[in-house]
């Protein structure tokens, strides 16, 4: 391959993609759904105001936000989505409103005809836009003004603790009297009607609602706009026509042969930097948090069916759902993060063979730092959630509402911070191998601006503030979930599974320059602008739907040979006795391929398409996507980083290759268990659900509550112990590690004499 000119490739790449993705904001921006100033009936009353929007959505994200139902589809998954829950209810209490006037009896008991005639009203009454943009003022019938006030009253007693409503609550898994203040649940009431108000109205001028006609709500005629079919249609030509491409050039590419190994192992000299040494605290930080996580999520998935309880105990009076949920994603990304920057710091000094000045301090501070912000931010949460902060301090220090980025932002900043201070140090110790001729040196270039951008696009969190618009947040949001977490974290890990190949000498360097620049420039042709496909229901304009179809079926394509990437990466367990050392490192890379390919592929593309996602975004389709690429691929990825690492800083005596064999195994078969037993055949059944009926439906107690969904949530036992004995076992490892030492090596198992690879 011409690394030069696969640098320009990727240059010219970066440039396009992100003026496009910019060029998305600013469209996204300025025909997002607007805010009011007040919403009034035909005579004039005022109903609710902008002020009252904004301060709901406040309040709805002290509560926990997106980790209590969902908003527009993105959020959890034992609530409602509020959005499509509000605008079904509001819609029959029309529909009986007049059923009731006019013909004497409720809807459902008239005759087809009659049925088609009011559901053509009712039609008229929600899709027809009366917002007025030189007032600000959207007008609603009387009859609407009446059935927006029996919803309100609904909410607001759902979020106390009015005993009328305590079973809902509990098939909603929220705590009794979750929002104590009157106002709050007042606010948040008028925060769901004007998200069900933008899923149910036409755009000015326009067919399609501001959602593109999302949920899909057969009352109203809410159902697939044709631009949803059209480029449904283009995303599975076009990776079909993608994948056939990059066959036809992988086929035609010649292959090199295989390398001969060295008779030795190449790192079983090395000696850890004191600043190397001090990063075994940041790995056993991580399997700590994974233990954690795993926990929460068996207390998490638990309360779909004991919406109040763990097993008869009344945990959610303490520790409700809205708080496992935030500290089970959070703690994930948490974990998993830490594993790649402590792999950062490791590996960095061990490639220059340089130790800069200070450097073991850094990472000693770094890691205090980590450990203060993981657990002062899962305090705030609680905090938030349990209502103890007013709405201002909550999203300074409590819970931010938004999945993934819950953190308030105090904590967001020490976050970001403790990132620059991570850079810094990768970076000054990455400096010397970067200014010194090396046959490894674009491996070591892509490595660098991995670091420097997964520094940098933390800050995209910082892009929405208290009062930005919903559409906006999930804009940004995105970048973070999907840029930083899914796009360059994993440039970076390519980056470093590359090096330490190399090291290892089972990779010529010219041989993962070539394969990693074009992996990179594979990967982010439909990353960064497949982060589009977040997008296509909330609030935004059509043309997001048609980028993100096509780019996030392009997202796939590099998953097309991920097979021989498995293959070669197993094949390096063969190659010479010594490896055997490192095979389990290797086969957490071989399990990384296999569930790139599953989860991140097949469930990916499940719901990908935007046809494909009208109708289950948002049901447990999404959650069987989420476990098994977050873990499948990143998490997976982390732990064979981890054990990469331990290799060389452990005593090779208390190393126990039967203990990893059973963690693999066990982590492996479990998430599959969890994953076919349970996640996957819930979606199916809801995406039946919302097929046929309508999202609110897909959602609602009757098919969460169901025997059949029950039972399915319950399957989900097994797998999750057989998870957990996987974790347990990892733990059990690294404690024996921890107990065995860094006793010196017995001179029978010194191959040649053990030298310090730098000097601090």
């Amino acid at each position: 391959m011409n690394i030069r000119r696969l640098w320009f490739v990727l240059a010219i790449l970066m440039a396009v993609s992100f003026t496009v993705l910019g060029l998305m904001g600013r469209e996204i921006h300025r025909q997002a759904p607007p805010i009011p100033t007040a919403v009034v009936d035909s005579t004039g009353v005022t109903l609710l105001t902008g002020k009252d929007i904004q301060n709901g959505q406040l309040a709805w994200q002290s509560m926990g936000g997106q980790q209590v139902g969902s908003v527009w589809g993105h959020g959890g998954y034992v609530a409602p989505d509020w959005s499509a829950d509000q605008l079904h209810r509001e819609a029959v209490i029309l529909l009986d409103t007049w059923a009731k006037r006019d013909h004497g009896r409720v809807f459902d008991a008239l005759g087809a005809e009659q049925q088609a005639a009011l559901k053509a009203r009712l039609k008229q009454e929600m899709r027809t836009n009366t917002y007025d943009a030189t007032t600000g003022v959207i007008t609603v019938s009387a009859d609407r003004a009446a059935a927006m006030k029996q919803v309100r009253a609904h909410y607001y007693a759902l979020l106390s603790d009015d005993p009328a409503l305590e079973s809902l609550r509990e098939e909603y898994a929220i705590a009794n009297g979750a929002v104590p203040d009157a106002q709050r649940r007042d606010d948040i009431a008028s925060f769901y009607w004007w998200s069900a108000w933008a899923a149910g109205t036409n755009r000015p001028d326009d067919t399609v609602t501001y959602t593109s006609n999302w949920p899909h709500e057969p009352l109203i005629d809410n159902k697939p706009s044709s631009a949803n079919i059209v480029w449904s249609v283009a995303s599975i030509l076009l990776l079909i026509f993608a994948v056939g491409g990059l066959v036809f050039w992988h086929s035609k590419t010649k292959q090199e042969e295989h390398l001969a190994p060295p008779a030795k192992d190449p790192l079983f000299t090395l000696q850890p930097t004191p600043s190397m040494k001090a990063t075994g605290k940041y790995f056993l930080t991580v399997i700590g948090l994974f233990l954690l996580q795993v926990g929460l999520g068996a207390v998490t998935a638990h309360y779909a069916v004991e919406g109040h309880d763990f097993y008869g105990i009344p945990i959610s009076e303490w520790i409700p759902y809205a708080v496992t949920r935030t500290w089970h994603t959070q703690l994930a990304v948490f974990w998993i993060a830490t594993a790649w920057l402590a792999t950062g710091l490791y590996v960095a000094p061990m490639i220059s063979g340089h130790e800069p000045k200070f450097q073991k301090l850094g990472v000693n501070l770094l890691w205090g730092a980590l450990v203060f912000v993981v657990l002062g931010s899962m305090a705030g949460e609680w905090l938030g959630v349990q209502q103890v902060f007013d709405v201002n301090t909550n999203w300074w220090f409590g819970h931010q509402g938004w999945e993934y980025v819950d953190l308030g932002r105090f904590w967001q900043i020490l976050l970001f911070v403790g990132l620059m201070l991570w850079l810094l140090l990768v970076g000054r110790a990455l400096w010397p191998a970067l200014r010194s001729p090396s046959d490894s040196k674009p491996v070591l270039l892509i490595l660098f601006m991995s670091t420097v951008a997964i520094g940098l696009f933390y800050a995209a969190g910082f892009m929405w503030g208290k009062h930005t618009h919903i559409s906006m947040v999930e804009y940004w949001r995105w970048w973070v979930v999907h840029l930083w977490v899914e796009g360059f974290f994993e440039v970076f890990a390519t980056a470093v599974i590359s090096l330490l190949l190399v090291k290892l000498g089972l990779v010529r360097a010219r041989t993962a320059n070539g394969a990693v620049l074009f992996g990179t420039i594979v990967f982010l042709f439909g990353g960064v602008l497949g982060t589009a496909h977040h997008w296509y229901f909330s609030g935004t304009p059509v043309s997001v739907i048609a980028i993100g179809a096509v780019f996030s079926a392009l997202e796939v394509v590099p998953l097309a040979l991920i097979g021989a990437e498995a293959y070669e990466n197993y094949r390096h367990t063969k190659a010479a006795p010594w490896v055997a050392r490192y095979k389990w490192p290797i086969m957490f890379f071989v399990a990384v391929a296999f569930w790139n390919l599953l989860g991140a592929g097949v469930f990916g593309f499940m719901i990908n398409p935007p046809i494909s996602l009208y109708y289950i975004q948002g049901l447990n389709t999404t959650a069987t996507h989420a476990h098994s690429a977050l873990f499948g691929v990143y998490g997976m990825l982390g732990i064979g980083l981890l054990l990469f690492c331990f290799r060389g800083l452990a005593n090779r005596a208390a190393w126990d290759d039967r203990l990893l064999a059973w963690t693999f195994w066990l982590l492996n078969a479990g998430l599959i268990m969890m994953v076919f037993m349970s996640l996957l055949p819930v979606g199916v059944v809801q995406a039946f659900a919302s097929i046929d009926t309508g999202l609110w439906y897909a959602r609602s107690p009757a098919v969460i509550h169901s025997p059949l969904v029950e039972t399915l949530v319950w399957m989900r036992v097994p797998g999750d112990v057989v998870f957990g004995a996987g974790a347990f076992t990892l733990a059990v490892f690294a404690a024996k590690l921890l107990l065995g030492g860094r006793k010196p090596v017995e001179v029978e198992d010194v191959e040649e004499a053990p030298l310090p690879i730098a000097a601090e």
